[in-house]
């Protein structure tokens, strides 16, 4: 009978166990049922372990982070899986609903010819397939990614947005530096394996390893590019930002210059003490006179200077 928020498959006398949401009556079960260290239960009940592997006389535990993407905010968020492997089982222990892993369930529980390929070669290459599966699904995650950098690399000469873009571009920025911490431990991890694997598997399979651990540094690759080029856009959006506002500040400045002098003459004419031409008839069209000259100037000056 199946403990609750357990799946197993079997192939022969391979056995696949998929524990979502584990309580601990269930691992405390499969503790006593396989021989697991206490220590690794715990693990598997804790948040945020660090990836590794520990190795036992009978059996390897291994602790690895996955990059998803949550579509909803626009983030990327590390996924922790624990599995266990012994000569003839496979368990794998998580939180949630890990897509790329219930796909490779299901589609070895529903179909017998998926079944064979992936477990007909023993625990060792299942372990291949799993840690494959969950790590070829960062490449879509990147997809999306280097979509959202290129849309700003396109956007960001787009005077309306700068101010707009820079809370698109720290946001691409926070999913790189994220990604990054997720997949650089997992690169040492995956290739310890290609070494710790020999008992639980029918055929050498180092290639293979060798083939995940390339993936990861493909992976890693793509995302030092996009840092690269989301660093360059951000130096490149604020300085836009800067000569956009420097030009405000030229225009605000001029026109303050500009009407020093208007606001001399007006002022000096506004006092209560007798002026020359004050009493002029047409002394409020020759000041006005006077004033538009000066602004035409001072105009003329500032392009003269290349300043406006």
């Amino acid at each position: 009978m199946a403990l609750k928020g357990t799946r197993t498959i079997k192939q022969g006398k391979l056995s696949w166990v998929d524990i979502q949401d584990p309580p601990l009556k269930v691992l405390l079960n499969y503790k006593e049922k396989y021989g697991f260290h206490e220590l690794d239960i715990e693990d598997c009940l804790s948040e945020n372990q660090r990836s590794k592997i520990d190795e036992y006389e009978d059996y390897l535990f291994i602790i690895l982070h996955i990059p998803f993407y949550d579509k909803r905010r626009h983030r990327v968020v590390s996924e922790e899986v624990n599995i266990f492997i012994k000569n003839n089982v496979i368990v794998t222990i998580h939180n949630g609903v890990l897509k790329p892993l219930l796909q490779l369930f299901e589609g070895a529980n529903e179909s017998k010819a998926e079944r064979q390929k992936v477990m007909g070669h023993g625990s060792g290459f299942l372990l291949y397939e799993i840690i494959d599966q969950l790590y070829s699904s960062g490449f879509p995650i990147l997809d999306i990614m280097e979509r959202d950098v290129n849309n700003l690399e396109r956007d960001v000469f787009s005077m309306m947005t700068q101010h707009d873009m820079l809370k698109d571009i720290l946001m691409i920025k926070k999913n790189i530096i994220t990604f990054r911490r997720i997949i650089a431990p997992q690169r040492a991890v995956i290739a310890q394996l290609e070494h710790k694997n020999q008992k639980f598997m029918l055929e050498r399979l180092e290639i293979y390893f060798d083939d995940v651990v390339d993936k990861i540094e493909k992976m890693w690759n793509n995302l030092e590019n996009m840092r690269e080029i989301i660093e360059t856009l951000h130096e490149t959006n604020e300085t836009i930002i800067s000569h956009t506002t420097n030009n405000v500040i030229k225009i605000l400045t001029i026109f303050s210059v500009t009407m020093l002098p208007l606001t001399f003459l007006t002022g000096l004419y506004g006092m209560n003490v007798q002026l020359p031409l004050a009493e002029k008839q047409h002394v409020f069209l020759l000041i006005t006179g006077i004033m538009v000259t000066v602004v035409i100037s001072m105009i003329g000056f500032f392009k003269y200077k290349r300043w406006i």
